[in-house]
């Protein structure tokens, strides 16, 4: 009951990061932007929904091990991914080249 408080937390908190990063800094959304700003080494984080299509997860996930860019899992789908970034579409993936004002690259442990 404990563990589930605590994800719970670390959740919102990522959220509330996002939304900042969605005010102040640049990202990407979408596949192709993705990879894009991956291979032009712009791109200090990805972010990726928990129900991103396999082949697509291990293509950016490989692009990212190449050019040391971290990835985080989001831990929820699509669709939460994209509420958390304020909009009214799902979001498969993300990049953030430029946090703002956010600390959220600091904070997420990324899995390189």
């Amino acid at each position: 009951m404990v563990a589930a408080k605590k994800t719970k937390k670390t959740h919102e908190s990522i959220n509330n990061r996002l939304a900042l990063v969605m005010k102040s800094g640049k990202f990407t959304l979408g596949y192709k932007t993705v990879l894009k700003t991956i291979r032009s080494s712009k791109a200090k984080l990805v972010i990726i929904a928990n129900n991103c299509p396999p082949i697509r997860k291990s293509e950016i996930e490989y692009y990212a091990m190449l050019a040391k860019v971290g990835v985080h899992h989001y831990n929820g789908n699509n669709v939460d991914l994209g509420t958390a970034c304020g909009k009214y579409y799902r979001v498969c993936c993300l990049s953030i080249i430029d946090p703002g004002d956010s600390d959220i690259i600091k904070s997420l442990p990324s899995d390189q």
